[in-house]
């Protein structure tokens, strides 16, 4: 089997139901930055080492990846899709906030704005968060024309959360300090 199809060489791509529609529509928008999403997970993923704590973020970063699959099918497919496709439902929220809740027991409280660094794994997370943060507006485009939903919307922005506590963990558990910001005068 071919990787190509030369079917997008119009400019159009096909959305879960057959209806084609252009590159720059607003769902084709949301879920290809929601695979560039992905993709920053699986760089994050590759700076992991074999410690125990990088295997538990492993395995939450792999379910993520897997579910940020489902999500993209689910913002690829119109609500009138004759099939089952599945979608992003409150438990898969619900997962994130207990997982972003156990992480932040860990943690210094933050007393000032941290700049994005430290391990690599951490810098890798925190430009996943910035690109899943697109990924939540552009949703958020997307559902002003589309049948979007809100669940979709809800994971995204409690990702981006998450993002952002896994890579101060990363930096805690690796022994990296977190860079405060302090402004300058």
């Amino acid at each position: 089997m071919k990787i190509y199809t030369k079917t997008g060489d119009d400019g159009t791509t096909g959305l879960f139901g057959g209806d084609r529609v252009s590159k720059t529509h607003p769902r084709i928008i949301a879920y290809g930055t929601v695979d560039e999403t992905n993709a920053f997970i699986g760089m994050a993923r590759s700076h992991l080492g074999e410690t125990d704590w990088a295997m538990k973020a492993d395995a939450m970063l792999v379910r993520i990846q897997e579910e940020l699959f489902v999500l993209g099918g689910d913002l690829a497919s119109p609500g009138d899709v004759k099939y089952p496709v599945p979608r992003i439902e409150p438990q898969h929220v619900a997962r994130l906030e207990e997982e972003l809740d156990k992480m932040d027991t860990d943690l210094p409280p933050l007393k000032h704005f941290i700049l994005p660094g430290g391990h690599r794994t951490a810098a890798a997370l925190h430009i996943a968060r910035t690109v899943c943060r697109r990924a939540e507006r552009e949703t958020i485009r997307a559902a002003k024309t589309e049948d979007i939903s809100d669940n979709a919307i809800h994971y995204l922005n409690r990702l981006s959360d998450f993002f952002f506590v896994l890579a101060r963990w990363v930096n805690q558990k690796s022994g990296v300090s977190d860079t405060e910001w302090i402004p300058v005068t």
